[in-house]
């Protein structure tokens, strides 16, 4: 894989764990029976993420508790960024118990879908060595009122919360991403490229007009929810036919597929509140166009509920907010 500097993943990062510890987690989570290890129709699936962090964070000792979990409110749990730990112990190093990492790769698997597992655990692979150099916290307590499992690393985040923030899909602005940089094709999440694509080749001369612009703004880390009188940049979804519009729900359908169906779920029905698809406006970046294809590698989705930012060069760094204002 090549490696470029990005300053967006140039935040500090935690000392990672030795080769030889990540060869024990990779060995711990091998020794789970098969069954367990299925997405469908097993114990890992049988009862619900948030039930997995319950039981988690039960086992935790008052000094691992000291660590990692923090109040409800704590503002540290709305923080995105593209590379940071939201705790210091990493997940494959020996402050957590076998049974624990067993636990947090439940919870990873029940989050995501099926063929989301699969991309996620290739992008952690790839990026930080896996699983072991992420960390994770838990904010609330999931026994006694609003929680929050909270997952960090180079290019993801991910979120547990039982809808402790009902008027927020995912219980916050999440992150995903992939370094590889060689060409754009051989990124993992390319496919969302040509989807959203798609909707750009469907549209008239004027509308591409319209929606093609020549460099991205507002910046990637810019997915505030601004609500009905907030600005926003592209072209009008309401401004499309019934054909184009439908690529679009397609397109957002694509874009939260990786993640477990009622999590998507809660996404839709949140910008269905704000007016719907109508809402949302695409733009497209002339700015950094890989293999200068006219296959546009940065795009932005964005209305009254809802933010997708995709910036795709010089390696992946994406980031959705869905919420209701």
């Amino acid at each position: 894989m090549t490696s470029k500097n990005c300053p967006d993943c140039s935040s500090p990062a935690k000392s990672r764990v030795a080769r030889r510890d990540f060869l024990q987690v990779a060995a711990s989570i091998a020794a789970i029976p098969l069954a367990a290890r299925m997405v469908h129709g097993a114990p890992a699936r049988a009862g619900s993420a948030e039930t997995i962090v319950g039981e988690f964070h039960a086992s935790l000792t008052e000094q691992q508790r000291s660590q990692i979990c923090r109040p409800f409110d704590d503002p540290i749990r709305s923080k995105v960024h593209a590379n940071w730990h939201v705790s210091k112990p990493l997940i494959g190093s020996d402050f957590y118990t076998v049974k624990q990492r067993e636990m947090i790769d439940k919870i990873v698997r029940a989050v995501s879908s099926e063929e989301g597992h699969a991309r996620l655990t290739r992008q952690m692979d790839d990026d930080s060595g896996g699983l072991g150099d992420y960390s994770v916290a838990v904010f609330g307590n999931p026994t006694q009122g609003d929680f929050q499992w909270l997952l960090t690393g180079r290019h993801l985040t991910l979120r547990a919360d039982g809808d402790s923030s009902p008027k927020m899909a995912f219980g916050g602005g999440m992150v995903y991403g992939h370094g590889e940089e060689s060409s754009a094709s051989e990124n993992i999440f390319y496919y969302q490229t040509k989807k959203v694509n798609e909707v750009f080749a469907a549209l008239d001369k004027d509308q591409a007009k319209q929606a093609l612009l020549p460099s991205a703004a507002p910046k990637e880390t810019e997915i505030r929810i601004q609500g009905e009188k907030g600005k926003f940049a592209g072209l009008a979804v309401s401004a499309m036919n019934k054909e184009q519009q439908a690529l679009v729900k397609d397109c957002l359908n694509t874009l939260l597929s990786p993640y477990r169906k009622e999590d998507g779920d809660e996404a839709m029905k949140l910008i269905d509140a704000a007016g719907g698809i109508e809402q949302l406006r695409f733009a497209f970046y002339q700015q950094e166009d890989l293999g200068n294809d006219k296959v546009w590698d940065m795009w932005r989705i964005e209305g009254p509920s809802a933010v997708v930012h995709f910036r795709g060069a010089p390696h992946v760094h994406a980031y959705i907010n869905i919420a209701q204002v």
